[in-house]
């Protein structure tokens, strides 16, 4: 196995890295303390093309692999998880099912305004209540004309508030169960799509969620994505795939954390030495950077796998599990390091410890991860 980047791989590394120093890290504690979406920082990456890193150029994306994308979201995220999370939504959970399932038709009208940031995307699967289970939907697409009328609600939707284009899955067979589940391409500007107010959340405050309602919501076909009854497989396809990015988000949040952490204690001194010349932090800080090289070789190896067009579902699993649990062990670490600077918004070890606890819930929990990764690997012994 080959462990060294290409320079293609490092040069995405480089404009990500720069654009989080220039662009982002200066205002990441500005945002968060006031729930303000960062759109000044979503317009910048539409131009750096990363809001549309694996979709081929055709489609005016960067034609990118999924390598680069996880490179660049921990980039990104170690800046601010905020607005990791927002290019993740766009990429993962939106333009990605766009290119393995939409036709061209669609792919022009929808994915290209995407891959360019002059629109926005979100995903539209858990409910009030459908998390977990998201074979339990109950908003509900019924047949009229060529088209449908979709009814229903939809819960904690990333980029929700702000975005122009939404991927939907919604019932359009309650007897079969989730075949019969369908996947839609719906203009969120359109009349029938209502926003809630935005989420008032512990963390990623400048990432904004909300309820959206469907209301006699028409649709055409032409805006049915794959076949009736693809939503499960459009669906879990598409998680695979986020999983990797919530992975190189919560990759980003602990490194952003260790960096932190590790700089305080090469300068805050008590008994007469720094105090990461303590042993008791020392070990700490071994312990934080060798996890996090651990996660980030398996996010790597999903992304190798995605890359190489192969299954990659126990894999993308494994590295969200492992790197959200990371994450959450590191930025507690880091409040400790930081003593009682590290409950003050003064410094950054706060915001890291509030913004990792969402990587162990969203796009699957830690706990729906071991169930995947436990059944395949049963499945595989039988």
């Amino acid at each position: 196995m080959n462990f060294e980047l290409t320079e293609e791989h490092e040069a995405i590394r480089r404009t990500a890295r720069e654009f989080a120093a220039r662009s982002v890290a200066p205002i990441a504690a500005e945002i968060d303390k006031h729930a303000r979406f960062p759109k000044e920082l979503v317009d910048e990456m539409g131009e750096l093309g990363l809001l549309g890193i694996e979709v081929e150029p055709e489609w005016d994306g960067a034609g990118l692999d999924p390598l680069a994308y996880v490179i660049a979201m921990e980039e990104i995220s170690a800046a601010c998880a905020s607005t990791g999370v927002i290019m993740s939504v766009n990429n993962s959970l939106v333009c990605d099912p766009l290119r393995k399932w939409a036709n061209d038709a669609q792919k022009d009208k929808w994915l290209r305004p995407l891959a360019t940031g002059e629109k926005l995307g979100c995903f539209m699967l858990s409910e009030p209540e459908a998390g977990s289970d998201a074979a339990a939907q109950t908003t509900v697409a019924t047949p009229s004309g060529d088209g449908f009328v979709i009814n229903g609600v939809k819960n904690w939707i990333t980029n929700g508030p702000q975005a122009d284009v939404g991927i939907l899955m919604c019932m359009t067979d309650r007897e079969k169960g989730h075949r019969g589940i369908s996947s839609f391409i719906i203009d969120m500007n359109a009349e029938g799509v209502t926003r809630g107010p935005k989420d008032d959340k512990l963390g990623i405050r400048a990432s904004h969620s909300c309820q959206i309602f469907f209301t006699d919501h028409q649709v055409s076909g032409e805006q049915l994505l794959g076949k009736v009854g693809d939503g499960f497989k459009v669906a879990m396809s598409t998680l695979d795939c986020g999983r990797i990015g919530i992975a190189a988000q919560a990759l980003g949040i602990a490194r952003g954390a260790f960096e932190a952490a590790t700089r305080y204690a090469t300068e805050r001194k008590t008994f007469g030495k720094a105090i990461a010349n303590h042993q008791a932090i020392s070990f700490m800080i071994a312990d934080m950077a060798t996890e996090i090289d651990a996660a980030r070789l398996l996010t790597y190896r999903a992304a190798s796998l995605k890359a190489a067009g192969k299954r990659h579902t126990t894999e993308s699993a494994m590295a969200k599990l492992m790197a959200s649990e990371v994450a959450n062990k590191v930025a507690k670490n880091a409040v400790q390091i930081f003593g009682g600077n590290g409950y003050v918004t003064e410094y950054p070890a706060e915001r890291y410890y509030r913004d990792a606890k969402i990587t162990e819930i969203y796009e699957g929990t830690s706990e729906i991860q071991r169930v995947v990764i436990a059944s395949n690997i049963i499945r595989g012994l039988a």
